[in-house]
């Protein structure tokens, strides 16, 4: 089958969709964010998402099947435990102390637990005999901008909405964790 760039162009911005909408969420909950640390979300949702065909594409059928069935459930757990995390920080303390907190350690979760589904990707292109370099390049690029444009977009609705973000922030990446688990 030849080798489509429109086709893994439109797979890249399927799977930005989460680290987009995550990268919204840090807009609109932490409204101090220097441009390195910006930089930061871009380069780990990209990174990650880069990296997990290239895993995909190299593991191959060995163990594709259990990463498979894992990975909507990884997923999910990382995502209600940071978005647990994020409304407990809000109910408990100071808004300023919560929303300015940046973290390689949650940057570094968040990346992967909006990655995970990049593996399956990964196998696919090699079952298509499709070029993983240019593949993984692709989706990565693409996961990097969308990440810094979410964070961008939640900056300027948490500027129209207001400070109680934290909290919604939470519940929106338990529910991205909700879709991750089943499948939507």
């Amino acid at each position: 089958m030849a080798f489509n760039v429109i086709s893994i162009f439109l797979i890249a911005v399927a799977l930005a969709m989460d680290a987009f909408s995550v990268s919204m969420t840090k807009g609109f909950t932490q409204k101090t964010l220097t441009e390195s640390q910006i930089l930061y979300y871009g380069l780990f949702f990209g990174g990650f998402q880069a990296f997990m065909p290239l895993v995909g594409y190299f593991c191959g059928n060995v163990i594709a099947s259990i990463v498979e069935a894992l990975a909507p459930i990884i997923g999910f757990i990382l995502l209600l435990l940071i978005g647990l995390n994020m409304i407990r920080e809000s109910l408990m303390g100071d808004e300023e102390e919560v929303t300015d907190c940046f973290s390689f350690r949650e940057v570094t979760l968040l990346a992967i637990a909006t990655s995970i589904d990049a593996f399956a990707v990964g196998i696919t292109i090699a079952l298509l005999r499709d070029p993983i370099l240019i593949s993984s390049l692709i989706i990565g690029i693409v996961a990097f901008v969308f990440s810094i444009l979410g964070i961008f977009i939640g900056r300027k609705l948490g500027d129209y909405v207001g400070d109680k973000f934290q909290i919604l922030g939470g519940v929106i990446l338990i529910l991205i964790g909700f879709k991750i688990l089943l499948g939507f």
